[in-house]
């Protein structure tokens, strides 16, 4: 596997070796001691989700706050999608500063986004099949969003012909960044 630190150097993305010929392929797609070595730390899964999207579905800016904030490995098993992660540290040198990353079935790739960052996707096949891993598990009283589209974080989703994409009523609701729960120094 390979890690390759982004802009944001917490957020990593994760390049599993694909070993293919005419059959098809096998690759190792998590490995703790690897994954470990390269955060610098042990970091405990506890949670594995799976989503199934349409094209122009954009789900996030998702995240948890403590005691339950969650960090995410995410990757696609069918499909692709922009991939994003958003420092919302208070205090970090990255604070409001966006990632974003093609995930898809060709390219393999994982990201990494620990907690202290919010996460969301944009679908950009027909469909796309999206699998994540969390440090902590699913807590309703802990969960927060910031707005897809806050002009604080311009954000530069790949929408087709500036196409509006489809939201959840949470996320259409979502506050901007100014008026969003943050995560304060040293709390992630």
């Amino acid at each position: 596997m390979r890690f390759t630190p982004t802009a944001l150097p917490e957020v990593l993305i994760v390049e599993p070796q694909v070993h293919g010929d005419a059959r098809g392929f096998f690759m190792e797609s998590f490995n703790q001691r690897a994954f470990d070595a390269a955060v610098g730390r042990h970091v405990e899964f506890v949670q594995d989700n799976h989503s199934r999207s349409l094209r122009g579905v954009l789900r996030g800016l998702h995240y948890q706050l403590p005691p339950h904030a969650q960090g995410k490995l995410v990757r696609v098993a069918r499909g692709a999608v922009f991939d994003v992660a958003v420092d919302l540290r208070r205090g970090s040198p990255g604070f409001g500063r966006w990632v974003g990353v093609e995930l898809s079935e060709d390219n393999q790739r994982q990201l990494w986004i620990p907690p202290g960052f919010a996460h969301g996707f944009l679908v950009l096949s027909e469909s796309a099949d999206f699998l994540y891993k969390t440090t902590d598990y699913y807590a309703p009283e802990c969960e927060a969003s910031v707005r897809w589209d806050d002009p604080a974080l311009a954000i530069g989703w790949p929408l087709a012909g500036g196409q509006a994409p489809t939201l959840s009523g949470r996320d259409a609701a979502a506050p901007v960044l100014a008026q969003a729960r943050l995560f304060d120094p040293g709390e992630h």
